[in-house]
């Protein structure tokens, strides 16, 4: 590979691409100064990374030919994860022997030829080439993994929302930052449990604008990761397990909370727009969550009184709901001539770049909360970013309305969807849970309006 002789003595030859042979010429070619084939194979890949290296500068002139090497490294270390899989795919220790032998003609290669030799005759090498070297053989043999390296094939097979899986890629980066920061080899094998605990301790330093909340939503993404590592037995336990940033204790009056009867009243009287004042009906006779609402389509909304709400959060499928009857006059106009994959909301279609990382429902957020502070419904607290309502809020209203009204917790949870042992309702679905659940939604009511209400909004 890349050698051919010339004479009798080898050489390494790199193609050029078309578009810069006009300057370098169709090949790139360096003699390595022996005969022998097996000399040679050592000593090529150090002259490939140089030719390689001029290639990149003159693809972009603007980057140094120090930067160009500097990527011939990453080139390097991509060969060193090549050579592990197939270390640690071989079938015998014959084929593996093969592959150490070719990792150790590289690695030689790699530490180049001695710069000089101290007073005991010992040889000395130039230590960032020697560095690179030991770097490639512990990579290529095995016994050091970066902490990155499975991170892609784990986001592609994580089920999760967009949003969830950049939580991901923040989290690792984080962790990348404080490897080098603290310097700490980014090694899976280096990440020890009490490195996970440096890192928590000195996380708020690193990213001193953010909550603690939102740190530990990162640390609970890199423990997901290490589970799934630790059952591919990449490592050997999961050091994020337990791993929290202490948060700081909230009040009563400092927590998100329902909307009082009389907060609901304001605004299912005030100036909504019709799609508005359905969306915030559906929510509050159902305790959906907004987006499951906002993506529901025409064959969601079932012929026998039920809606298929989408999964959210941990729900392992769709959920199904009975239809409140003061909620069948929306669902039936909304169905109204529309085939089975129409929105039910075609007001809020989403966003259009598929790279978008917002939900469909994040402009009807946007929108609610406009129409929220129009009607006066607010409860802002000082020190606190996000204020103690808002669309949430329709669902933490439903739950309330229903423990007063006396239903039991356990069908509460299967209306909502939260998570609850035993039987699973879709399952059960024409069965007697379906009408617990349907009891359940119909003792809910809203509000009656106070006479006057929408005249003095308006």
């Amino acid at each position: 590979m890349f050698l051919e002789l010339h004479g009798n003595q080898w050489r390494v030859v790199v193609n050029v691409p078309k578009k810069l042979r006009a300057k370098l010429g169709t090949k790139l070619k360096r003699s390595l100064g022996t005969d022998s084939l097996k000399e040679a194979n050592r000593l090529k890949w150090d002259v490939i990374a140089e030719l390689k290296a001029i290639i990149a500068h003159a693809e972009n002139p603007s980057l140094s030919l120090e930067t160009a090497r500097s990527k011939s490294r990453e080139q390097v270390m991509q060969q060193a994860i090549r050579f592990a899989e197939q270390r640690k795919g071989a079938l015998d220790l014959v084929q593996r022997d093969q592959i150490d032998e070719e990792i150790d003609w590289q690695a030689e290669s790699l530490a180049g030829r001695p710069v000089a030799a101290d007073e005991d005759g010992h040889e000395i090498f130039d230590p960032d080439r020697l560095r690179l070297a030991k770097d490639f053989s512990q990579l290529a043999r095995g016994e050091r993994t970066p902490i990155d390296l499975h991170h892609e094939k784990f986001l592609g097979a994580s089920h999760v929302k967009a949003r969830t899986l950049a939580d991901d890629k923040r989290a690792m980066k984080l962790l990348k930052d404080w490897c080098n920061k603290a310097g700490v080899p980014p090694y899976l094998q280096t990440i020890t449990k009490r490195e996970a605990v440096r890192f928590c301790d000195e996380l708020p330093g690193l990213k001193d604008d953010l909550s603690p909340v939102t740190l530990n939503k990162y640390v609970s993404r890199l423990s997901v990761y290490w589970t799934w590592l630790e059952n591919r037995h990449e490592v050997e336990s999961n050091i994020w397990h337990g791993r929290r940033l202490r948060e700081p204790q909230q009040t009563t009056d400092q927590k998100e909370r329902p909307f009082t009867d009389d907060e609901v009243k304001t605004l299912l009287a005030g100036p909504a727009l019709p799609e508005m004042d359905d969306l915030m009906r559906i929510a509050a006779l159902s305790g959906a969550r907004l987006d499951a609402i906002v993506c529901l389509k025409v064959k969601d909304c079932r012929d026998d009184g039920v809606f298929v709400f989408k999964p959210q959060k941990k729900e392992p499928g769709p959920r199904l709901c009975p239809i409140h009857p003061d909620l069948e006059e929306i669902v039936d106009r909304r169905k109204k001539g529309k085939a089975p994959d129409d929105d039910i909301f075609p007001e809020w279609p989403g966003v259009k770049k598929s790279t978008s990382l917002r939900e469909r429902s994040f402009k009807a957020s946007n929108e609610f909360t406009a129409y929220r502070r129009k009607v006066g419904v607010e409860d802002r607290r000082e020190g606190k970013r996000r204020g103690l309502v808002n669309f949430h809020s329709f669902r933490r209203w439903f739950i309330t309305k229903a423990e007063q009204a006396g239903q039991p917790e356990s069908t509460i949870a299967i209306v909502v969807g939260h998570k609850r042992p035993g039987m699973t309702f879709g399952v059960y679905s024409g069965g007697p849970l379906l009408e617990q659940a349907r009891q359940c939604v119909e003792a809910v009511k809203l509000p009656k309006p106070t006479q006057g209400t929408l005249s003095e909004v308006a």
